[in-house]
């Protein structure tokens, strides 16, 4: 019965931070990022965005962080897991889910103009 009580305690503990997760598509490949309060890491399976392969794509993957700028992402931790599918969608899968998740981030937590200029850029 204790690790049934300390299941619970945990469960309370992670309620409490904020976090959306968020998902992005492109043909079979799947890619499910979850955005948390943090200090402006992002991370695809585990490994940096500097990481990501093909080379020739990872600008792809930077868009939505170039386009709004560093200051949107820097409180904000984000954990890309991408799965199914070829290189190619899959960064296009990781591009949407770090889109999305940004942006449901800013309605939950911020405020409604906030993501509505962030859905602008």
């Amino acid at each position: 019965s204790t690790f049934r009580h300390s299941s619970r305690h945990n469960i309370t503990k992670m309620a409490s931070v904020q976090s959306v997760q968020c998902f992005g598509k492109k043909k079979t490949a799947t890619a499910v990022a979850h955005c948390k309060q943090g200090q402006g890491l992002i991370k695809v399976n585990g490994q940096p965005l500097s990481l990501v392969e093909p080379a020739v794509l990872r600008f792809k993957v930077y868009e939505p962080v170039l386009l709004l700028g560093l200051d949107k992402f820097a409180g904000i931790d984000i954990r890309v897991r991408v799965r199914g599918g070829g290189h190619t969608s899959q960064v296009y899968a990781i591009r949407q889910a770090i889109a999305k998740g940004i942006v449901s981030y800013y309605q939950k937590y911020v405020d409604e103009h906030s993501k509505n200029q962030l859905k602008q850029a």
